[in-house]
């Protein structure tokens, strides 16, 4: 069973060790969650290569309580986002260089990649801060292949307002889309770049649900009604999908499937597949699918990097889910919501 994913942070990773220079440890292995020997022996045929304007220091976890709302790093300024991303996209092309990756742009590439044992990459870019206002490094970017983008990540920017890291929460926080993040979704529209909804707040969501004409997706989200934090999806989001011909890929960080909302990697398989089993109910066969989001987060102990995936699929099948379903999850459904949005033929 070959994964297709829904989110993945080790462009990130590969920039603050080096970038181009570093590209050479993708294939020969990493100290992370995601490298090519390790993609190989787990099954992952490719996902979305995230690009992230990264914001200095870092959470101290360990003064959480059993409730609590993380502070939000500020805003990366437009020119040092901007550098940050390229640098990250010129990352992901030194890897397609070394015959690791296939950047693609259609269904079809994917397919080509998955055959040849190449990794599928799809350009995906975590919250707009490096687009300035005429939308110039949007095109940028799409003409390297660029076809999947969340105008925010937690932090707002000058496109919209994201949800924090916050639990128990709902994500009904703050205002929506400023008149630049409707503009962005309204180019999105006309270039067909898949909107990812993961980061946006309940206002953003809304507004993005009534501009866009495609299934509405988020790339790495889970169930609010199996874990109340700020970053999963309530079942009136869910509802609102699923009449799009939506999806929901499930995300693998802890907070966001423990109960407790704890950053603790003693998840047991049965919190994870209630995950599955949620977002399935709510949006059906075709609407679900994974979006780890490895090298940027702290997964369940037994799934914690790529290589670990079969073990995913082994819970599936105990679990009782059939052969085709699987295979839906894993990768079909991907492509149904891919082909439809990206306006591939039938």
């Amino acid at each position: 069973m070959i994964v297709f994913d829904g989110h993945n942070d080790v462009l990130t990773e590969l920039v603050r060790a080096g970038g181009r220079a570093a590209a050479g440890g993708f294939l020969s292995g990493l100290p992370g969650q995601l490298d090519l020997p390790r993609a190989r022996a787990g099954g992952f045929g490719g996902g979305f290569f995230a690009l992230w304007a990264r914001s200095e220091g870092a959470t101290d976890f360990s003064t959480l309580g059993p409730e609590y709302d993380l502070p939000l790093p500020e805003p990366v300024p437009e020119a040092q986002a901007w550098e940050m991303i390229r640098a990250q996209a010129d990352t992901l092309v030194a890897l397609e260089e070394a015959g690791a990756v296939r950047i693609c742009t259609s269904t079809a590439q994917i397919a080509r990649a998955r055959d040849e044992g190449l990794l599928g990459a799809i350009l995906h870019l975590e919250g707009a801060e490096g687009i300035g206002p005429d939308f110039y490094e949007l095109e940028e970017l799409y003409a390297l292949g660029l076809r999947s983008l969340g105008p925010v990540w937690s932090r707002p920017n000058a496109f919209g307002h994201g949800v924090p890291f916050r639990y128990p929460s709902g994500p009904d926080i703050g205002p929506g889309l400023t008149e630049r993040g409707r503009a962005l979704i309204a180019r999105c529209e006309e270039l067909r770049i898949l909107i990812d909804l993961s980061h946006l707040n309940l206002a953003g969501f809304r507004e993005v649900a009534a501009l866009s004409k495609r299934p509405l997706v988020a790339t790495h989200s889970n169930a609010h009604a199996r874990v109340p934090h700020a970053r999963n999806l309530t079942d009136e989001q869910l509802r609102i999908m699923a009449e799009s011909g939506g999806l929901a890929g499930v995300n693998f960080e802890s907070t966001f499937l423990r109960p407790d909302g704890r950053p603790d990697d003693d998840i047991p398989a049965a919190w994870l597949l209630a995950q599955f089993d949620h977002l399935l109910d709510r949006l059906g066969e075709e609407g679900v699918a994974i979006g780890s989001d490895y090298d940027g987060c702290t997964p369940p102990a037994w799934l914690n990097s790529v290589d670990k995936l079969p073990a995913l699929i082994a819970a599936m099948e105990r679990h009782g889910y059939p052969a085709a379903r699987i295979e839906r999850i894993c990768w079909g459904n991907w492509m149904r919501v891919l082909a439809e949005t990206w306006g591939e033929s039938a």
